[in-house]
């Protein structure tokens, strides 16, 4: 049973944390100024600024940040500021039972997927797959606006995929998971990845070569957790190469399945990053080309 989070709305508070690469204040500020001007509060974690290498700071600061914001009681969500790398490494030190007495709003992607799909698999909270702080700006706020909608939305919620290509028709229900697929294959045969037995699974990544795209997804497939997936939605793949090589490569994974798989959903790397909820109920149409959530995504 998935376990919503509160709703953010103005005048809360946002926990902003690095648990991943490093970054420079000039880096954040321009977002938290957007952040504050829209009436939100911004508490930054105490190591937010730390550097050590590709890491931004010592893996006992940054979890000690993470633990930070989940027990001060003004903070009402947790942004990540950036991605990079250095989730992975918090995993097996996180305290989740804290996090399930405390059951709050955590944002980010790409290496920040590990924390979020952890943090389901051991608490059942639905955590957010959007952008990270950094890019809060950019896009002339446009990702900040699709956040925002989703988080003010009360019910039901669309995505939009007629822009993208139905691959295999076909509608599935299914529970909405996934994010940067290299992060999703080192989860693998951990105890922090989530099933994915009846899920609407997303997928994304950028910089990554075919040979090794086809070797993570392959490696989903033999661990057994790919062929039970509901349905496939691959999201963004900025310099992988060719989308339609991409394409050719997950319909071999996945056409015995029977299942709806589409792309084109603007999510994860690039311009457009829609957020979208980890760990609720999602509906997957071809035929009316949308990705819905049936609930609102809130207590």
């Amino acid at each position: 049973m998935s376990i919503k989070p509160p709703r953010l709305e103005k005048g809360h508070g946002i926990g902003i944390i690095a648990p991943a690469g490093p970054l420079n204040q000039s880096e954040l500020q321009p977002s938290i100024d957007l952040l504050i001007s829209l009436g939100y509060g911004i508490i930054l974690a105490p190591h937010l600024y730390h550097r050590q290498g590709y890491l931004a700071g010592s893996d006992d600061s940054r979890l000690e940040d993470l633990h930070s914001m989940f027990h001060n009681e003004d903070v009402k969500a947790i942004f990540c500021a950036r991605g990079g790398y250095g989730t992975l490494r918090l995993l097996d030190r996180i305290n989740y039972n804290l996090i399930e007495r405390n059951p709050k709003v955590i944002l980010g992607y790409s290496d920040i997927t590990a924390l979020l799909l952890a943090i389901y698999k051991k608490t059942g909270l639905v955590t957010f797959h959007g952008p990270v702080v950094n890019e809060l700006h950019k896009n002339e706020n446009q990702n900040l606006s699709l956040l925002l909608e989703l988080f003010s939305t009360q019910d039901s919620f669309r995505w939009d995929l007629t822009k993208g290509k139905a691959l295999m028709p076909g509608k599935a229900k299914g529970i909405l998971l996934g994010g940067n697929l290299s992060l999703i294959s080192h989860l693998i045969g951990t105890p922090f990845m989530p099933t994915l037995g009846e899920t609407i699974l997303f997928i994304e990544e950028r910089g990554e070569s075919l040979y090794r795209i086809d070797r993570m997804l392959t490696h989903l497939r033999l661990s057994g957790l790919l062929n039970r997936i509901a349905g496939l939605i691959i999201g963004r793949f900025i310099d992988c190469g060719d989308i339609s090589d991409i394409h050719h490569l997950a319909m071999d994974m996945v056409s015995e399945l029977n299942i709806p798989v589409v792309s084109g959903l603007p999510v994860g790397h690039g311009t457009q990053n829609v957020t979208l909820p980890l760990g609720l109920q999602a509906t997957l149409d071809t035929e009316q080309m949308i990705i819905s959530i049936d609930d609102s995504c809130f207590r």
